[in-house]
């Protein structure tokens, strides 16, 4: 069950509070080091139909690989290994064909991906708990215990708050911790008729830049897969935003997309049954405090960098491991959480710096990403071949 290494911190049993992608794969680590988790989810069932399309980056598929997962979420996903860096006027500034030591990015949706990490998880022997909704956590004689909306609790030697971008865990930890911050655009996806995007190459996702931005790419059944955002400085709230009709939606991304190419095209070829309403785009800012005694947060409740970066779940599951890793070796949790911020926070935070510069521009606050058109291989390369070093022990400091 467990690879040793180190003294270790004496934590046999784990909290895990979120069943989304954080969630599985922070209990899957833990168990190869170790460590039993209870993944505590909020839903009453396994989140189906929740999400758009991501990608996950050879980075984050590495992590996976770590805990036994990536094959499974491999067969879930369409491998897209190209990217073209383009304006809204057709003009292409840069290709890139992927690294060729790397597997290919996938793409999939968000719903499919959670329920392969589950599925995963649970083959191995992880308990899930569903209809918990977290309401209050309190340090105990025996460790930390968990109070949830339907009246029960739950203890384990520490907890590691997996729930997200509004993450309840962190206002526990630190009631005065910053919320998620608003990037200037709604976003969209949805799909397009096949050959609405003329000369797309499969395999090939493109970003086209200017006045507004869209992404897109062929799914496996021929259609298109785009996503792109409405700019707008006063977003709605999240109940406001479902009572506006699909088709009004659609209508107002028309007019914003009239003229663009393929923008015009993909949206015209787009029904209103084929529009995702994802929501306002949001990033963390940087969280002053990544734990608090027993508490500890991952993912996108400590460091959500926004569907910008290409990186949130591949930087979430890389978080989940290093905790993993940072709680065999060293002699405490508190030692364990320490040394895991460390690592992490450089480069999270340096990836949701650059989202955030992303975010202006699509929100048309910015100029194009002009480093990005003359060298992606630049840019990608810290991104897709970092790894973590789960057979090295960490040491403290």
């Amino acid at each position: 069950m467990s690879d040793n290494h180190g003294r270790g911190s004496g934590i046999r049993t784990a909290l895990v509070i979120g069943g989304g992608v954080a969630g599985p794969v922070t209990a899957l680590a833990l168990r190869k080091a170790g460590i039993a988790a209870t993944v505590h989810e909020a839903y009453p069932t396994a989140a189906d139909g929740v999400g758009a399309w991501l990608g996950l980056a050879p980075n984050g598929q590495a992590a996976l690989a770590t805990v036994g997962a990536d094959a499974a979420v491999k067969a879930a996903g369409q491998p897209v290994p190209g990217m073209v860096m383009a304006d809204g006027a057709g003009n292409h500034f840069a290709g890139f064909g992927g690294f060729p030591e790397l597997p290919a990015t996938l793409t999939l949706p968000r719903d499919r991906l959670y329920r392969a990490l589950t599925d995963r998880a649970l083959a191995a022997g992880v308990r899930f708990a569903y209809g918990k909704r977290l309401v209050a956590a309190e340090e105990t004689p025996e460790g930390v215990t968990a109070h949830f909306a339907d009246g029960t609790s739950a203890t384990a030697d520490i907890l590691v708050g997996a729930d997200g971008i509004r993450s309840t865990v962190r206002t526990v930890i630190d009631p005065q911790a910053p919320g998620p911050e608003y990037g200037g655009v709604l976003s969209f996806g949805g799909y397009a008729a096949p050959g609405s995007a003329p000369g797309a190459e499969p395999g090939t996702m493109y970003f086209a830049f200017g006045r507004a931005f869209m992404g897109y790419w062929q799914g496996p059944d021929e259609r298109m897969i785009w996503f792109a955002g409405l700019p707008t400085d006063t977003p709605p709230t999240p109940d406001d935003l479902a009572r506006v009709p699909d088709a009004e939606w659609l209508s107002r991304l028309r007019d914003l997309y009239a003229g663009h190419v393929p923008g015009e095209r993909l949206l015209r070829g787009t029904g209103p049954d084929e529009l995702m309403v994802v929501g306002r785009m949001e990033r963390m800012p940087s969280v002053p405090h990544w734990y608090r005694g027993r508490m500890v947060l991952v993912g996108d409740s400590v460091h959500a960098p926004s569907s910008s970066s290409g990186q949130g779940a591949s930087l979430a599951i890389e978080s989940a491991v290093e905790l993993a890793r940072c709680l065999r070796d060293l002699p405490t949790h508190g030692a364990a959480f320490a040394a895991y911020e460390a690592l992490r926070r450089p480069r999270v935070e340096a990836i949701g710096r650059n989202a955030a510069a992303v975010n202006k521009v699509k929100a048309g606050k910015g100029d194009a990403p002009v480093p990005a058109f003359t060298g992606p291989e630049d840019m990608l390369r810290p991104l897709h071949f970092h790894r973590i070093a789960w057979e090295e022990t960490v040491t403290a400091g």
